[in-house]
């Protein structure tokens, strides 16, 4: 009895330091979307590790899956790091279902001052929340106040039925990314 609790021990041991090397490994080589789909996958091997929950959070802000934070939000409480990358998330997620709901139904969320971080979502949240809207438009073309050779481009698309937000991302009028949201 006792040679299967060692064995079993030693097994999931085995296992959780697997998962621990396979999400690093992943995120150590941006293979990000990989990351986030693996952690989603493994998320109870690693709920109460929050070095690993915040890595699994940060893989989903690169890979653009955003509405994935609401897991890491919840679970990263226990340290001041934790905390911190749980409100960096939270203020991401919170941006991007604001800007959903601003250009789909034209909430108008000017008069509303949030946390900004350096991340695109965010970035365009700003500048959208800044420029003159006196009606609903397709497409919105903002300058990076930062970089004069960057630029955005906000709008929606749809597709199967569902509408998406689409961010495009432009040094000069390269297009460098393309982020899809919904």
């Amino acid at each position: 009895m006792k040679y299967i609790f060692v064995t079993l021990f030693l097994l999931i041991s085995t296992l959780h330091a697997n998962i621990k090397e396979e999400l690093f490994s992943l995120y150590q080589t941006k293979q990000y979307k990989q990351a986030c789909r693996f952690g989603f996958q493994n998320f109870s091997s690693f709920k109460k590790n929050e070095e690993l929950v915040a890595l699994y959070g940060f893989s989903c802000l690169n890979s653009d899956y955003i509405d994935r934070l609401a897991i890491p939000i919840t679970a990263l409480r226990s340290s001041k790091e934790a905390r911190a990358n749980a409100t960096y998330f939270a203020v991401i997620l919170m941006q991007k279902k604001m800007l959903y709901h601003a250009l789909i139904d034209g909430y108008d969320f000017s008069g509303l001052k949030l946390p900004s971080t350096n991340y695109i979502l965010s970035k365009v949240f700003d500048l959208y929340n800044q420029a003159e809207k006196n009606k609903l438009q397709k497409e919105y073309i903002f300058k990076d106040p930062k970089n004069q050779h960057i630029s955005y481009k906000l709008y929606l698309i749809e597709e199967r039925k569902v509408i998406k937000m689409v961010i495009e991302e432009f040094y000069d009028t390269m297009l460098t990314k393309k982020h899809i949201y919904w």
